[in-house]
């Protein structure tokens, strides 16, 4: 997923640092996903979807898991992790410092992940 992803990127034009910053960004929802929306059941399916155009390159994941509430979620104190050198808390603070827009949305029982990056 990784790798098609940042063919993509580099395909419509994505440079280097851009295409690591998507790259990094699906990787941590695509985690995000296979944690907590399916607790880890690898039965279960993660579609994605890539669209773009001449300014923007998005990523959309979808799935079936548990439904997941952005509001809940409390920014880290990044700096505190790293001291206490503890892993993980920061994948949503992540992906929202390495993409320009994500949108959480729930159609139906799927929930969708919408990241997209200027270009």
């Amino acid at each position: 997923m990784r790798n098609f992803v940042a063919q993509c990127a580099e395909a419509c034009g994505c440079g280097p640092e851009v295409t690591d910053q998507i790259r990094l960004a699906v990787d941590e929802a695509f985690t995000n996903v296979v944690k907590h929306a399916y607790q880890f059941n690898d039965a279960k399916e993660v579609d994605i979807r890539v669209e773009f155009d001449a300014t923007s390159f998005k990523v959309i994941l979808s799935d079936q898991g548990i439904r997941f509430h952005p509001g809940v979620v409390r920014e880290p104190n990044v700096e505190e992790r790293i001291r206490q050198r503890k892993r993980g808390g920061v994948g949503v603070y992540l992906i929202h410092k390495l993409m320009d827009d994500v949108q959480y949305l729930r159609q139906g029982n799927h929930n969708e992940i919408v990241m997209t990056k200027r270009i």
